[in-house]
Protein backbone atom coordinates (compact mmCIF):
# COMPACT_ATOMS: atom_id res chain seq x y z
CA UNK A 1 0.00 0.00 0.00
CA UNK A 2 1.45 3.69 -1.05
CA UNK A 3 0.42 6.83 1.06
CA UNK A 4 0.98 10.13 -0.88
CA UNK A 5 1.93 12.83 2.19
CA UNK A 6 1.95 16.38 0.73
CA UNK A 7 0.93 19.10 3.12
CA UNK A 8 1.44 23.09 4.11
CA UNK A 9 -0.37 22.51 7.29
CA UNK A 10 2.46 19.89 8.78
CA UNK A 11 1.15 19.76 12.32
CA UNK A 12 1.34 15.99 13.02
CA UNK A 13 2.47 14.47 10.10
CA UNK A 14 5.51 13.20 10.73
CA UNK A 15 3.70 11.24 13.88
CA UNK A 16 0.86 10.45 10.89
CA UNK A 17 3.72 9.10 8.37
CA UNK A 18 5.64 7.27 11.31
CA UNK A 19 1.68 5.63 11.85
CA UNK A 20 1.50 4.29 8.44
CA UNK A 21 5.20 3.11 8.21
CA UNK A 22 4.66 0.99 10.76
CA UNK A 23 1.85 -0.64 9.61
CA UNK A 24 3.63 -1.07 6.49
CA UNK A 25 3.04 1.69 4.18
CA UNK A 26 5.04 2.97 1.88
CA UNK A 27 5.63 6.51 1.70
CA UNK A 28 6.20 8.93 -0.84
CA UNK A 29 6.02 13.04 -0.69
CA UNK A 30 6.94 16.07 -2.08
CA UNK A 31 9.20 19.08 -1.38
CA UNK A 32 9.03 20.71 2.34
CA UNK A 33 6.83 17.54 3.93
CA UNK A 34 9.39 15.55 2.37
CA UNK A 35 12.49 17.27 3.24
CA UNK A 36 10.43 16.79 7.49
CA UNK A 37 9.80 13.62 7.02
CA UNK A 38 13.16 12.78 6.22
CA UNK A 39 15.04 14.42 8.45
CA UNK A 40 12.83 12.62 11.18
CA UNK A 41 13.57 10.20 9.55
CA UNK A 42 11.05 8.22 7.94
CA UNK A 43 11.62 5.94 4.79
CA UNK A 44 10.33 8.56 2.18
CA UNK A 45 10.16 8.06 -1.92
CA UNK A 46 10.91 11.70 -3.47
CA UNK A 47 7.68 12.71 -5.83
CA UNK A 48 10.12 12.75 -9.17
CA UNK A 49 11.02 9.19 -8.21
CA UNK A 50 7.94 7.89 -9.10
CA UNK A 51 6.36 10.87 -11.92
CA UNK A 52 9.93 9.97 -13.01
CA UNK A 53 10.10 13.92 -14.07
CA UNK A 54 11.61 16.57 -12.02
CA UNK A 55 9.79 19.16 -9.75
CA UNK A 56 10.02 22.61 -12.15
CA UNK A 57 8.65 26.16 -13.16
CA UNK A 58 9.25 27.33 -9.38
CA UNK A 59 7.57 23.93 -8.10
CA UNK A 60 4.64 25.30 -9.37
CA UNK A 61 4.34 21.83 -10.96
CA UNK A 62 5.50 18.88 -9.15
CA UNK A 63 2.47 16.43 -9.07
CA UNK A 64 0.17 17.08 -11.84
CA UNK A 65 1.28 13.99 -13.59
CA UNK A 66 -0.55 10.87 -14.90
CA UNK A 67 1.92 8.32 -12.65
CA UNK A 68 -0.21 10.23 -9.77
CA UNK A 69 -3.35 10.81 -11.42
CA UNK A 70 -3.76 7.31 -12.57
CA UNK A 71 -2.30 5.87 -9.23
CA UNK A 72 -5.19 7.67 -7.53
CA UNK A 73 -7.67 7.42 -10.27
CA UNK A 74 -7.82 3.98 -11.73
CA UNK A 75 -10.55 1.56 -10.69
CA UNK A 76 -8.90 -1.24 -8.51
CA UNK A 77 -12.09 -3.50 -9.26
CA UNK A 78 -12.16 -3.10 -13.08
CA UNK A 79 -10.47 -5.63 -15.17
CA UNK A 80 -9.80 -3.07 -17.97
CA UNK A 81 -8.12 -0.36 -15.30
CA UNK A 82 -5.69 -2.75 -14.06
CA UNK A 83 -4.99 -3.58 -17.43
CA UNK A 84 -3.95 -0.63 -18.54
CA UNK A 85 -2.35 0.43 -15.06
CA UNK A 86 0.01 -2.82 -15.60
CA UNK A 87 0.79 -1.74 -18.94
CA UNK A 88 1.47 1.49 -18.52
CA UNK A 89 3.27 0.88 -15.46
CA UNK A 90 1.30 3.14 -13.10
CA UNK A 91 1.50 1.94 -9.35
CA UNK A 92 -1.63 2.47 -7.53
CA UNK A 93 -1.76 5.28 -4.56
CA UNK A 94 -4.25 4.02 -1.68
CA UNK A 95 -4.21 7.12 0.66
CA UNK A 96 -3.50 10.87 -0.30
CA UNK A 97 -2.83 13.67 2.63
CA UNK A 98 -2.75 16.65 1.65
CA UNK A 99 -4.04 20.01 2.84
CA UNK A 100 -3.37 22.90 0.94
CA UNK A 101 -1.33 26.26 0.20
CA UNK A 102 -1.95 28.88 2.82
CA UNK A 103 -4.36 31.03 1.27
CA UNK A 104 -6.07 33.34 3.26
CA UNK A 105 -3.10 33.30 5.75
CA UNK A 106 -1.42 35.15 2.60
CA UNK A 107 -4.04 37.50 1.91
CA UNK A 108 -4.48 38.22 5.92
CA UNK A 109 -0.68 38.65 6.12
CA UNK A 110 0.11 40.72 2.61
CA UNK A 111 -1.08 42.96 -0.45
CA UNK A 112 1.75 41.79 -2.48
CA UNK A 113 -0.52 39.95 -5.69
CA UNK A 114 2.40 38.21 -6.61
CA UNK A 115 3.05 36.62 -3.90
CA UNK A 116 -1.10 35.65 -3.37
CA UNK A 117 -1.20 34.61 -6.96
CA UNK A 118 1.73 31.86 -5.61
CA UNK A 119 -0.44 30.85 -2.72
CA UNK A 120 -2.91 29.59 -4.53
CA UNK A 121 -2.89 25.73 -5.04
CA UNK A 122 -3.16 23.69 -7.98
CA UNK A 123 -1.77 20.37 -7.65
CA UNK A 124 -3.27 19.80 -3.91
CA UNK A 125 -7.05 20.63 -4.74
CA UNK A 126 -6.51 18.33 -8.17
CA UNK A 127 -4.99 15.42 -5.73
CA UNK A 128 -7.98 16.03 -3.12
CA UNK A 129 -10.57 15.68 -5.91
CA UNK A 130 -8.98 12.92 -8.12
CA UNK A 131 -9.29 11.10 -4.42
CA UNK A 132 -12.23 11.78 -3.66
CA UNK A 133 -13.60 10.75 -7.24
CA UNK A 134 -12.06 7.47 -6.56
CA UNK A 135 -12.98 7.10 -2.63
CA UNK A 136 -13.75 3.54 -2.74
CA UNK A 137 -10.36 2.38 -3.16
CA UNK A 138 -8.26 5.38 -1.81
CA UNK A 139 -8.24 6.97 1.37
CA UNK A 140 -8.58 11.02 1.30
CA UNK A 141 -7.26 13.36 4.43
CA UNK A 142 -7.47 16.79 4.42
CA UNK A 143 -6.86 17.95 8.04
CA UNK A 144 -4.44 16.29 10.93
CA UNK A 145 -7.72 16.30 13.11
CA UNK A 146 -8.54 12.50 11.23
CA UNK A 147 -4.72 11.46 11.49
CA UNK A 148 -5.79 9.45 14.62
CA UNK A 149 -8.57 8.50 12.96
CA UNK A 150 -7.24 7.07 9.87
CA UNK A 151 -4.48 4.98 11.72
CA UNK A 152 -6.92 3.28 13.41
CA UNK A 153 -9.68 2.36 11.16
CA UNK A 154 -6.69 0.83 9.02
CA UNK A 155 -5.34 -0.87 12.16
CA UNK A 156 -8.30 -2.35 13.00
CA UNK A 157 -10.20 -2.65 9.61
CA UNK A 158 -12.67 -0.20 10.21
CA UNK A 159 -12.23 1.79 6.77
CA UNK A 160 -15.36 1.03 5.70
CA UNK A 161 -17.29 2.33 2.64
CA UNK A 162 -19.07 4.54 4.76
CA UNK A 163 -16.01 5.59 6.46
CA UNK A 164 -14.44 6.74 2.99
CA UNK A 165 -17.71 8.32 2.33
CA UNK A 166 -17.07 10.75 4.94
CA UNK A 167 -13.74 11.60 3.86
CA UNK A 168 -14.58 12.00 0.87
CA UNK A 169 -17.36 14.62 1.28
CA UNK A 170 -14.97 16.41 3.69
CA UNK A 171 -12.40 16.62 0.75
CA UNK A 172 -14.76 18.36 -1.36
CA UNK A 173 -15.91 20.83 1.11
CA UNK A 174 -12.29 21.68 1.38
CA UNK A 175 -11.55 22.07 -1.66
CA UNK A 176 -14.95 23.84 -2.67
CA UNK A 177 -13.93 26.34 0.35
CA UNK A 178 -10.79 27.26 -1.27
CA UNK A 179 -12.20 27.92 -4.42
CA UNK A 180 -14.95 29.92 -2.72
CA UNK A 181 -11.92 31.45 -0.65
CA UNK A 182 -10.12 32.92 -3.87
CA UNK A 183 -12.68 33.73 -5.89
CA UNK A 184 -14.34 36.18 -3.04
CA UNK A 185 -11.13 38.04 -2.56
CA UNK A 186 -10.40 38.37 -6.49
CA UNK A 187 -13.87 40.25 -6.10
CA UNK A 188 -13.64 41.72 -3.71
CA UNK A 189 -10.04 43.10 -4.83
CA UNK A 190 -11.52 43.89 -8.43
CA UNK A 191 -15.05 44.20 -8.30
CA UNK A 192 -15.72 45.34 -5.25
CA UNK A 193 -16.68 42.14 -3.99
CA UNK A 194 -20.07 42.13 -6.29
CA UNK A 195 -18.72 39.27 -8.63
CA UNK A 196 -20.93 37.51 -11.29
CA UNK A 197 -21.53 35.07 -8.39
CA UNK A 198 -21.19 35.26 -4.58
CA UNK A 199 -20.30 32.64 -2.32
CA UNK A 200 -21.09 32.02 1.23
CA UNK A 201 -18.89 29.56 2.98
CA UNK A 202 -19.03 28.75 7.04
CA UNK A 203 -17.33 25.89 9.08
CA UNK A 204 -20.05 24.32 11.31
CA UNK A 205 -19.76 25.01 15.01
CA UNK A 206 -22.10 23.34 16.39
CA UNK A 207 -25.57 21.63 15.89
CA UNK A 208 -28.40 23.69 17.45
CA UNK A 209 -31.72 21.34 18.62
CA UNK A 210 -33.94 23.07 16.65
CA UNK A 211 -34.51 25.77 14.32
CA UNK A 212 -36.58 29.04 14.84
CA UNK A 213 -39.36 26.19 15.60
CA UNK A 214 -38.82 22.56 16.83
CA UNK A 215 -40.01 21.14 13.22
CA UNK A 216 -36.90 22.89 11.64
CA UNK A 217 -33.03 21.54 11.79
CA UNK A 218 -30.24 24.43 12.61
CA UNK A 219 -26.87 24.58 12.71
CA UNK A 220 -24.48 27.28 13.92
CA UNK A 221 -21.83 28.35 11.24
CA UNK A 222 -18.66 30.65 11.62
CA UNK A 223 -16.76 32.31 8.75
CA UNK A 224 -12.66 31.99 10.14
CA UNK A 225 -12.58 30.96 13.34
CA UNK A 226 -14.75 33.38 15.35
CA UNK A 227 -17.27 31.95 17.29
CA UNK A 228 -14.82 28.87 18.08
CA UNK A 229 -12.41 30.99 19.60
CA UNK A 230 -14.57 33.89 21.16
CA UNK A 231 -17.28 31.76 22.20
CA UNK A 232 -18.07 29.14 25.21
CA UNK A 233 -20.72 27.89 26.66
CA UNK A 234 -20.31 27.93 30.08
CA UNK A 235 -23.80 26.96 31.45
CA UNK A 236 -26.87 25.88 28.76
CA UNK A 237 -27.34 24.99 25.15
CA UNK A 238 -27.23 28.07 22.90
CA UNK A 239 -30.71 27.46 20.44
CA UNK A 240 -30.90 29.35 16.97
CA UNK A 241 -32.99 31.78 18.48
CA UNK A 242 -30.60 32.49 21.07
CA UNK A 243 -28.24 32.72 19.08
CA UNK A 244 -29.66 35.80 16.85
CA UNK A 245 -30.75 37.28 20.12
CA UNK A 246 -27.21 37.25 21.14
CA UNK A 247 -26.11 39.04 18.03
CA UNK A 248 -28.04 41.44 18.40
CA UNK A 249 -27.56 42.25 21.94
CA UNK A 250 -23.78 42.07 21.51
CA UNK A 251 -23.98 44.50 18.79
CA UNK A 252 -25.33 47.31 20.50
CA UNK A 253 -22.99 46.54 23.54
CA UNK A 254 -20.41 47.07 21.90
CA UNK A 255 -20.83 50.11 19.96
CA UNK A 256 -19.29 51.53 23.09
CA UNK A 257 -16.04 50.66 23.20
CA UNK A 258 -14.71 50.06 26.50
CA UNK A 259 -17.74 51.38 28.23
CA UNK A 260 -19.56 50.07 31.44
CA UNK A 261 -22.67 49.04 28.54
CA UNK A 262 -25.55 46.42 29.33
CA UNK A 263 -27.79 45.28 26.60
CA UNK A 264 -31.02 43.61 27.08
CA UNK A 265 -32.47 41.96 23.89
CA UNK A 266 -35.94 40.29 22.95
CA UNK A 267 -36.78 39.01 20.25
CA UNK A 268 -34.07 41.06 18.44
CA UNK A 269 -34.78 43.96 19.04
CA UNK A 270 -33.30 45.91 22.52
CA UNK A 271 -35.48 46.18 25.30
CA UNK A 272 -32.56 47.85 27.77
CA UNK A 273 -30.09 49.63 27.45
CA UNK A 274 -27.67 51.69 29.95
CA UNK A 275 -24.30 53.06 30.59
CA UNK A 276 -22.98 53.57 34.10
CA UNK A 277 -20.14 54.09 36.25
CA UNK A 278 -20.24 50.21 37.36
CA UNK A 279 -21.92 47.09 35.28
CA UNK A 280 -23.92 46.49 37.94
CA UNK A 281 -25.44 50.25 37.61
CA UNK A 282 -25.72 49.40 33.81
CA UNK A 283 -27.98 46.48 34.41
CA UNK A 284 -29.98 47.89 36.97
CA UNK A 285 -30.78 51.21 35.08
CA UNK A 286 -31.01 48.96 31.75
CA UNK A 287 -33.69 46.66 32.96
CA UNK A 288 -36.06 49.83 34.12
CA UNK A 289 -36.61 50.55 30.67
CA UNK A 290 -38.98 47.62 30.01
CA UNK A 291 -38.53 44.78 32.82
CA UNK A 292 -41.75 42.89 31.37
CA UNK A 293 -39.77 42.17 28.42
CA UNK A 294 -36.45 41.88 29.56
CA UNK A 295 -37.99 38.98 31.42
CA UNK A 296 -37.31 36.24 29.63
CA UNK A 297 -34.31 37.80 27.72
CA UNK A 298 -31.29 37.73 26.24
CA UNK A 299 -28.40 40.57 28.26
CA UNK A 300 -25.01 41.24 27.05
CA UNK A 301 -22.55 42.53 29.40
CA UNK A 302 -19.30 44.77 28.24
CA UNK A 303 -17.08 43.13 30.80
CA UNK A 304 -16.88 40.07 33.73
CA UNK A 305 -19.88 39.26 35.66
CA UNK A 306 -19.08 39.46 39.14
CA UNK A 307 -20.68 37.21 42.32
CA UNK A 308 -22.45 40.61 43.46
CA UNK A 309 -23.67 41.41 39.49
CA UNK A 310 -24.87 37.87 39.34
CA UNK A 311 -26.70 37.67 42.23
CA UNK A 312 -28.65 41.37 40.92
CA UNK A 313 -29.56 39.41 37.65
CA UNK A 314 -30.62 35.85 39.46
CA UNK A 315 -33.67 37.99 40.94
CA UNK A 316 -35.52 37.62 37.83
CA UNK A 317 -35.78 35.18 34.94
CA UNK A 318 -33.45 35.60 32.02
CA UNK A 319 -33.16 33.51 28.79
CA UNK A 320 -29.04 33.93 28.02
CA UNK A 321 -26.14 35.89 29.51
CA UNK A 322 -23.49 36.72 27.14
CA UNK A 323 -20.26 38.55 28.89
CA UNK A 324 -16.59 39.36 28.22
CA UNK A 325 -15.97 36.66 31.05
CA UNK A 326 -17.57 35.11 34.84
CA UNK A 327 -15.84 35.46 38.19
CA UNK A 328 -16.35 31.47 38.83
CA UNK A 329 -18.73 32.66 41.99
CA UNK A 330 -20.94 34.34 39.71
CA UNK A 331 -21.55 31.35 37.68
CA UNK A 332 -22.20 29.46 40.95
CA UNK A 333 -24.82 31.58 41.68
CA UNK A 334 -26.30 30.95 38.19
CA UNK A 335 -26.03 27.15 39.04
CA UNK A 336 -29.44 26.25 40.43
CA UNK A 337 -31.06 27.62 37.51
CA UNK A 338 -31.86 25.03 34.89
CA UNK A 339 -32.96 27.23 32.25
CA UNK A 340 -30.60 30.17 31.78
CA UNK A 341 -27.69 30.19 29.52
CA UNK A 342 -24.45 31.69 30.08
CA UNK A 343 -22.00 32.30 27.12
CA UNK A 344 -18.28 33.81 27.70
CA UNK A 345 -15.96 34.86 25.36
CA UNK A 346 -12.99 34.63 27.79
CA UNK A 347 -11.80 38.00 27.61
CA UNK A 348 -12.65 41.51 29.93
CA UNK A 349 -14.49 42.72 27.20
CA UNK A 350 -17.06 41.85 24.71
CA UNK A 351 -15.75 40.78 20.87
CA UNK A 352 -17.03 41.07 17.04
CA UNK A 353 -15.87 39.92 14.17
CA UNK A 354 -16.99 42.79 12.64
CA UNK A 355 -17.78 41.48 9.30
CA UNK A 356 -16.93 43.26 6.16
CA UNK A 357 -20.46 41.78 4.44
CA UNK A 358 -24.44 41.25 5.01
CA UNK A 359 -26.94 39.18 3.77
CA UNK A 360 -30.34 37.99 3.92
CA UNK A 361 -32.43 35.28 2.50
CA UNK A 362 -34.86 36.36 0.31
CA UNK A 363 -37.52 33.36 -1.45
CA UNK A 364 -35.15 31.86 -4.33
CA UNK A 365 -31.93 33.78 -3.52
CA UNK A 366 -30.39 36.13 -1.47
CA UNK A 367 -29.49 40.36 -0.94
CA UNK A 368 -26.19 40.83 -0.34
CA UNK A 369 -24.84 44.12 1.22
CA UNK A 370 -21.73 45.96 2.74
CA UNK A 371 -21.78 45.38 6.10
CA UNK A 372 -23.89 48.94 7.48
CA UNK A 373 -21.07 50.71 9.97
CA UNK A 374 -22.39 53.16 13.13
CA UNK A 375 -19.10 55.09 13.10
CA UNK A 376 -18.41 57.24 16.70
CA UNK A 377 -18.05 60.36 14.10
CA UNK A 378 -21.46 60.02 12.71
CA UNK A 379 -22.43 62.02 15.95
CA UNK A 380 -19.78 63.78 16.70
CA UNK A 381 -19.64 65.64 13.46
CA UNK A 382 -23.54 65.85 13.09
CA UNK A 383 -24.69 69.18 11.93
CA UNK A 384 -26.58 71.59 14.36
CA UNK A 385 -29.69 72.62 13.04
CA UNK A 386 -31.44 74.53 15.86
CA UNK A 387 -30.92 77.60 17.61
CA UNK A 388 -29.84 75.59 20.62
CA UNK A 389 -26.97 73.37 21.43
CA UNK A 390 -27.41 69.89 23.26
CA UNK A 391 -25.39 69.85 26.75
CA UNK A 392 -22.35 67.57 27.17
CA UNK A 393 -24.93 65.20 29.10
CA UNK A 394 -27.38 65.34 26.01
CA UNK A 395 -24.48 64.82 23.27
CA UNK A 396 -23.90 61.66 25.49
CA UNK A 397 -27.58 60.74 25.32
CA UNK A 398 -27.73 61.55 21.59
CA UNK A 399 -24.92 59.36 20.68
CA UNK A 400 -26.40 56.44 22.53
CA UNK A 401 -29.54 57.01 21.05
CA UNK A 402 -28.97 57.20 17.45
CA UNK A 403 -26.07 53.60 17.93
CA UNK A 404 -29.22 52.01 19.32
CA UNK A 405 -32.14 53.17 16.76
CA UNK A 406 -28.87 51.95 14.14
CA UNK A 407 -29.60 48.92 15.22
CA UNK A 408 -33.29 48.41 15.72
CA UNK A 409 -36.11 47.34 13.00
CA UNK A 410 -37.04 50.34 11.36
CA UNK A 411 -39.09 52.40 11.82
CA UNK A 412 -37.78 53.24 15.21
CA UNK A 413 -37.49 56.12 17.87
CA UNK A 414 -35.32 55.37 20.43
CA UNK A 415 -35.26 57.37 24.02
CA UNK A 416 -32.74 57.96 26.54
CA UNK A 417 -31.90 60.02 29.55
CA UNK A 418 -28.85 60.57 31.63
CA UNK A 419 -26.93 57.00 29.52
CA UNK A 420 -29.84 55.09 29.79
CA UNK A 421 -32.72 54.02 27.57
CA UNK A 422 -35.86 55.11 28.82
CA UNK A 423 -38.20 54.27 26.09
CA UNK A 424 -38.16 52.66 22.33
CA UNK A 425 -40.76 51.99 19.79
CA UNK A 426 -39.27 49.54 17.00
CA UNK A 427 -40.81 47.92 13.60
CA UNK A 428 -43.26 50.27 12.92
CA UNK A 429 -45.24 50.85 9.87
CA UNK A 430 -45.69 54.58 10.84
CA UNK A 431 -42.19 56.55 12.95
CA UNK A 432 -45.03 58.34 14.76
CA UNK A 433 -46.70 55.71 16.23
CA UNK A 434 -43.07 54.42 17.05
CA UNK A 435 -42.49 57.37 18.95
CA UNK A 436 -45.89 57.55 20.65
CA UNK A 437 -45.82 53.52 21.69
CA UNK A 438 -42.16 54.03 22.91
CA UNK A 439 -43.48 56.98 25.40
CA UNK A 440 -46.52 55.14 26.57
CA UNK A 441 -44.56 52.38 27.09
CA UNK A 442 -42.22 54.74 29.37
CA UNK A 443 -45.53 55.82 31.09
CA UNK A 444 -46.72 52.64 31.66
CA UNK A 445 -43.46 51.04 33.81
CA UNK A 446 -43.01 54.94 35.88
CA UNK A 447 -40.36 56.14 33.08
CA UNK A 448 -39.89 59.87 33.37
CA UNK A 449 -39.15 60.74 29.76
CA UNK A 450 -38.62 64.76 30.36
CA UNK A 451 -34.87 65.87 29.63
CA UNK A 452 -33.95 62.56 27.22
CA UNK A 453 -32.52 62.83 23.78
CA UNK A 454 -34.35 61.25 20.89
CA UNK A 455 -33.07 59.63 17.29
CA UNK A 456 -34.69 58.20 14.41
CA UNK A 457 -32.50 56.04 12.24
CA UNK A 458 -34.26 57.43 9.17
CA UNK A 459 -35.60 61.49 9.05
CA UNK A 460 -38.53 62.57 10.45
CA UNK A 461 -40.70 63.47 6.92
CA UNK A 462 -42.95 65.61 9.12
CA UNK A 463 -43.17 67.59 12.01
CA UNK A 464 -45.83 65.57 14.17
CA UNK A 465 -42.93 63.38 15.96
CA UNK A 466 -41.35 66.29 16.48
CA UNK A 467 -44.45 67.96 18.39
CA UNK A 468 -45.13 64.47 19.99
CA UNK A 469 -41.28 64.36 21.33
CA UNK A 470 -42.05 68.31 22.84
CA UNK A 471 -45.04 66.94 24.52
CA UNK A 472 -43.16 64.64 26.16
CA UNK A 473 -39.92 66.59 27.01
CA UNK A 474 -37.64 65.80 24.93
CA UNK A 475 -34.54 68.39 25.03
CA UNK A 476 -32.14 67.10 22.10
CA UNK A 477 -33.11 65.34 18.71
CA UNK A 478 -30.59 63.28 16.55
CA UNK A 479 -31.77 62.16 12.73
CA UNK A 480 -30.48 61.90 9.51
CA UNK A 481 -32.07 64.56 7.78
CA UNK A 482 -32.60 64.86 4.19
CA UNK A 483 -36.71 65.34 4.22
CA UNK A 484 -38.29 67.65 1.36
CA UNK A 485 -39.76 68.73 4.58
CA UNK A 486 -36.39 68.95 6.90
CA UNK A 487 -37.15 73.10 6.76
CA UNK A 488 -40.64 72.21 8.70
CA UNK A 489 -38.80 69.85 11.40
CA UNK A 490 -36.35 72.26 12.63
CA UNK A 491 -38.82 75.25 12.29
CA UNK A 492 -40.61 72.92 14.88
CA UNK A 493 -37.40 72.63 17.29
CA UNK A 494 -36.95 75.92 17.22
CA UNK A 495 -40.65 76.57 18.49
CA UNK A 496 -40.19 74.18 21.32
CA UNK A 497 -36.25 74.55 22.04
CA UNK A 498 -35.00 71.78 21.65
CA UNK A 499 -31.82 70.74 19.78
CA UNK A 500 -31.45 69.11 16.80
CA UNK A 501 -28.99 67.75 14.77
CA UNK A 502 -28.75 65.77 11.56
CA UNK A 503 -26.07 63.31 10.80
CA UNK A 504 -26.63 62.89 6.83
CA UNK A 505 -26.82 59.05 6.93
CA UNK A 506 -29.20 56.60 7.12
CA UNK A 507 -29.59 53.74 8.87
CA UNK A 508 -32.48 51.43 7.98
CA UNK A 509 -32.72 47.84 9.26
CA UNK A 510 -34.99 45.65 7.93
Amino acid sequence: MRALLSVSDKSGIVEFAKGLESLGWEIISTGGTYKKLTEAGVSVIEIDEVTKFPECFEGRVKTLNPYIHGGILYKRYSELHKKEAQELGVDGIDLVCVNLYPFRETIERTDDFSEIIENIDIGGPTMVRSSAKNFQDVLIVTTPNDYKLVLDAIENRKDTLEFRRELMIKAFEHTANYDIMIANYMNRRFNSGFGEYQFISGKKVFQTRYGENPHQDGALYQFKDHFSKNFKQIKGEASFNNLTDVNGALKIATSFGDENAVSIVKHGNPCGFAIKDTLLNSYKEALKCDPISAFGGVVAINGVVTKELALEMNKIFLEVIIAGDFEPEAVEVFSKKKRIKLFSQGSNKLLMAKDSYDFKHIDGGFVYQNSDCICDNEVKNAHLKSKVEASAQEKKDLEIAWKIAGLTKSNCVVYVKDSAMVAVGMGMTSRVDAAQCAIKKAKEVGLDVTGSAMASEAFFPFRDSIDTAAKAGVKAIIEPGGSIRDDEVIEASNEHGISLYFTTVRHFLH
